[in-house]
């Protein structure tokens, strides 16, 4: 509360009420992999998992855990299904055609939270892995799984919550925006140097993740903790030495799958 008496809220991009998370599936053997450096262990994958729902619910928030989908190997990874805002949420549009069921399968979640939940229609694709939210705007990365046509639709449907959408690009052989960096706080982003080296992350302060650690970039700033993968020690202590609470939690498995801390949640405090 302010000296005059006045509330202030607190900032909408990392201060959270609610989680989705869903549990890996058996089928979780057969996820997408842009390089495959074997399997994952699902008995390991689900311990790791665990730890992460824990983390996320030690900061009192309310954690919805969605029941694993054999139909969908890689839908443990919610995050590129959909997209949460205070106002609402949007249904995204894989642009991996195996994926593109899994949007539909999330909507009865978001409807037990959300009044309104909107869609992108297509032809165009979008994933949230490409999508990072910041206090002041909505950053796209086009990449192999978004295009400029599903980066269009989303600006469109987040106008009229008054959501500016920035469209960015993606490094080379780098299968989403965030996998190059994230949200640590109001004005601050975690990334490679070089993604950082883009300019795309002018006016914000940024902090390099530390040389051969960039694997690391994609963690979450969730309430007063950010969360990030473990085995990566001198990132984790750059960010305690700059003021942060961190949580390290074991990412082997999901690494096997391209998948990091923000893609293994949907975060949100719905109105």
């Amino acid at each position: 509360m302010t000296l005059s008496g006045e509330y202030t809220l607190k900032p909408r991009s990392w201060n959270f009420s609610h989680a989705i998370t869903r549990k890996p599936s058996e089928a979780i053997v057969d996820g997408l992999r842009a390089v495959d450096t074997g399997a994952p262990d699902l008995t390991q994958f689900q311990r790791d998992h665990d730890a992460y729902v824990q983390a996320l619910r030690s900061t009192g928030a309310h954690v919805i855990e969605l029941e694993s989908l054999d139909a969908f190997p890689d839908s443990v990874f919610v995050e590129d299904a959909a997209l949460c805002f205070r106002e609402g949420a949007i249904l995204m549009r894989p642009g991996a055609p195996s994926r593109l069921g899994e949007a539909a399968a999330m909507r009865p979640a978001l409807e037990q939270v959300y009044g309104d939940v909107r869609a992108i229609e297509g032809p165009g694709f979008i994933e949230g892995g490409d999508i990072l939210v910041t206090e002041s705007e909505v950053l796209v990365g086009s990449s192999a799984r978004t295009d400029t046509v599903g980066i269009d639709e989303l600006r469109e449907q987040v106008q009229d919550w008054g959501y500016t959408v920035r469209h960015v690009q993606t490094p080379p052989d780098v299968l989403h925006f965030k996998t190059d960096c994230s949200l640590l706080d109001e004005t601050t982003i975690l990334a490679t140097r070089r993604l950082d080296a883009s300019g795309c992350f002018e006016g914000y302060n940024v902090i390099h993740t530390a040389d051969g650690e960039e694997a690391c970039a994609n963690a979450i700033r969730f309430n007063e903790l950010v969360v990030m993968p473990s085995g990566f020690p001198k990132t984790a202590a750059k960010l305690a030495a700059s003021g942060y609470r961190v949580k390290e939690i074991g990412n082997t498995e999901a690494a096997k799958l391209d998948g990091g801390m923000s893609c293994l949640s949907l975060r949100f405090s719905p109105q």
